[in-house]
């Protein structure tokens, strides 16, 4: 049978409370009481219930951790820093998969429903707005990934999306391609509008750039292989800033399916640089987003929140810098 709290109690020779006590951050308890638990604790082998420790303390440690794109690979990157993260500071990750849902409603419902102490928001598609919604409902909510300029009512932390799309853009341009092109994931994400927003506002500067834009319908691998495999129906453009690594991936896969290659013909540069995009076979020039700067402050801030609830909306950048591969013709 497992042990329980009145039998370590009754090695300890000391009462349940002082027990309680010991295992609850900030309760008072004397080192000798504390030394005399803890050694009967260990010779038992018991470990305090998380659960019932909830109730003590009015905190769960439950840590919402809110996602819409579980077929970007970038987020296994993503989770698993977060969730040993915040593992290492005694709080619990609760994954959601928001990918088929809309809004922010039925999540809120759901995290309401676990108790959990906040939420982390990690997207880059999600609008501001589904982060005000955890604000209204008096949750603490950091949104990782999200757009961080305008005047967020919520705390977000994450990359200029717009400076991103102006460093491909030049990165291109210098690299010697006139004929260029955006290829984004979904219109409608923050993301593609603001890298898509970067691209044009570099490219409008010369007036001997030739600029396209195309965006996949997701920021996914088959969704970039089947927009790059349409735009290869008639004459491509020289170079293309697919705006995620993962749509890059699929775009170089149907270029090597093609009459095509990358990068004698075709240039390619990414955003993100995942793990895969370095990959002998894959091997690709792209824009890296610093994943473990944006993961750690985002916890830092959810911690400095849970203590402090009132605090000041922050936004947190953090700049990009290209990773030079495979995919780009030299200077």
């Amino acid at each position: 049978m497992a042990v329980t709290l009145k039998d370590v109690a009754l090695k300890a020779g000391v009462s349940r409370s002082a027990v309680s006590r010991t295992f609850t951050q900030g309760a008072s308890v004397s080192a000798t009481m504390r030394r005399r638990v803890e050694k009967a604790a260990q010779e038992l082998g018991y470990s305090p219930n998380a659960l019932a420790s909830s109730l003590t303390t009015g905190r769960t440690k439950l840590i919402g951790m809110v996602s819409n794109n579980f077929h970007n690979p970038i987020f296994l990157e993503v989770f698993d820093r977060f969730t040993r993260g915040l593992q290492d500071r005694g709080l619990r990750p609760l994954l959601v998969n928001l990918s088929e849902e809309a809004g922010p409603e039925a999540s809120v419902r759901m995290l309401r429903q676990y108790s959990v102490d906040g939420v982390i928001v990690a997207s880059s598609t999600l609008p501001p707005d589904f982060s005000l919604a955890f604000r209204d409902a008096s949750i603490p909510v950091v949104h990782a990934f999200g757009r961080t300029g305008g005047g967020a009512g919520a705390h977000v932390v994450g990359i200029d999306n717009v400076a991103a799309g102006r460093l491909a853009a030049s990165t291109l341009i210098d690299r010697g391609y006139r004929n260029i092109a955006f290829l984004g994931g979904p219109e409608s994400a923050t993301s593609t509008q603001d890298r898509l927003a970067g691209f044009r506002e570099e490219t409008a500067k010369y007036s001997d750039i030739h600029v396209s834009t195309t965006f996949a319908t997701a920021y996914s691998f088959e969704a970039g292989r089947a927009a790059m495999a349409g735009l290869l129906q008639h004459p491509p453009a020289e170079a293309y800033f697919c705006g995620d690594d993962v749509v890059s991936i699929g775009a170089l896969s149907a270029i090597q399916d093609s009459a095509y290659n990358c990068p004698a013909d075709i240039g390619l540069i990414g955003l993100n640089d995942m793990e895969m995009a370095g990959w002998n076979n894959i091997n690709l020039t792209t824009i890296r987003q610093p994943l473990a700067q944006i993961v750690n402050s985002s916890i830092e801030l959810m911690l400095a929140t849970l203590e402090d609830p009132d605090r000041f909306p922050e936004a947190r950048v953090f700049s990009c810098e290209v990773v030079d591969r495979g995919t780009l013709r030299r200077k």
